[in-house]
């Protein structure tokens, strides 16, 4: 099996921070749905990544944590957010988001890998349960399911693609 590295809140260097958006970037042109339709540039990006990134930054107080897998080049091969609930009622789960395997990484099981290592370190921060979201129609809420995550809620229609192609939000958890 391929080297794979997991660091939970890496140092959000500048190159760092290229990397994990040129990540974003070729997954989302490669039809990824993580929060953009394709064709993007990475200046398509930058904005939400920036906004996304400075919550993980706890020397900013952000109240999220990234995680970051790299390859034996020591380089993003996978990545993903844990997301705090923003409010003590919700303490004791975590959103992820943002999923992502580097196009020239998938079908290497890199993606089970992140999730397990997510699970991980949701466990390490006391968490008791992982939610997320997937777009329907992609198929991924198969995977998710492998995982251990369960459907429990859809919104029909809730994101819009484009004219005449909306999509369900599909709501999943996992009990750890």
């Amino acid at each position: 099996m391929s080297e794979l590295r997991f660091v939970v809140d890496p140092e959000l260097t500048s190159e760092l921070t290229g990397e994990l958006i040129e990540c974003w970037t070729e997954v989302v042109n490669s039809g990824g749905s993580v929060g953009f339709v394709p064709p993007v540039t990475s200046d398509d990006i930058i904005e939400t990544a920036t906004a996304a990134f400075a919550a993980c930054d706890a020397t900013l107080g952000g109240p999220d944590h990234l995680l970051v897998g790299f390859d034996a080049e020591d380089r993003v091969a996978c990545w993903l957010i844990l997301g705090d609930g923003k409010s003590w009622l919700r303490a004791h789960w975590r959103w992820v988001w943002r999923v992502m395997v580097d196009p020239k990484h998938q079908g290497r099981g890199y993606g089970t890998r992140l999730m397990r290592a997510a699970a991980d370190a949701a466990r390490a921060l006391g968490v008791e349960a992982l939610h997320l979201t997937v777009r329907g129609g992609t198929g991924t809420e198969g995977f998710y399911s492998r995982l251990g995550y369960i459907e429990v809620g859809r919104i029909p229609r809730a994101i819009r693609l484009a004219p005449g192609d909306d999509r369900d939000e599909i709501y999943m958890v996992k009990n750890l």
